[in-house]
């Protein structure tokens, strides 16, 4: 079965909506600094484009988890494969999504987080498809609402491939 990339979301309009976002976050904490958090793998193209646009001072941290296991559904238990390398205490920490769906994983993800003492804490997506929330999870800064289809581009993979498009594209199986 061959697969067709059909563009939902061209590298220009991704792009503006980067630096609509990284000027909003910068109004926000304008003479603070945030630390951003980066959810592996798909997560971390938008985080290095997002932190070039954020004018006050960044730091940055990774995370890589799995709430799959065996199953092909979120199971919304996460497994930390790679955890933070700094503490949050006391932090302005923004962590940094490719896609927001069903919001399992993430809810578990963020009430952890939370646990680790951050001085504030918000979310940030480049795109998030809110009709298919199980668990709602609020969403500060979102890039694109998005349909219920398979994206792949800017982080996001299919099997692998794809993360490397500079667009966001819907994969169409023949």
């Amino acid at each position: 079965m061959a697969e067709r990339i059909r563009v939902l979301l061209t590298e220009e309009e991704v792009d503006a909506k980067i630096q609509e976002i990284g000027e909003q976050i910068s109004r926000d904490y304008a003479g603070q600094q945030v630390h951003l958090v980066c959810v592996l793998k798909g997560g971390s193209f938008f985080m290095c484009e997002l932190a070039k646009r954020i004018t006050v001072p960044v730091s940055l941290d990774f995370m890589s988890v799995s709430s799959y296991g065996s199953e092909t559904k979120s199971s919304g238990v996460v497994k930390i494969i790679k955890d933070l390398d700094e503490p949050l205490k006391d932090k302005n920490v923004i962590v940094i999504e490719d896609i927001v769906d069903s919001g399992r994983t993430l809810s578990y993800l963020l009430e952890m987080l939370r646990d680790r003492g951050p001085k504030s804490m918000k979310l940030c997506t480049l795109l998030d498809k809110p009709e298919r929330r199980v668990i709602d999870v609020k969403v500060d800064y979102t890039g694109f609402q998005i349909p219920d289809e398979f994206v792949v581009g800017y982080g996001l993979d299919y099997d692998q491939r794809y993360r490397n498009l500079p667009y966001i594209g819907v994969v169409e199986f023949d």
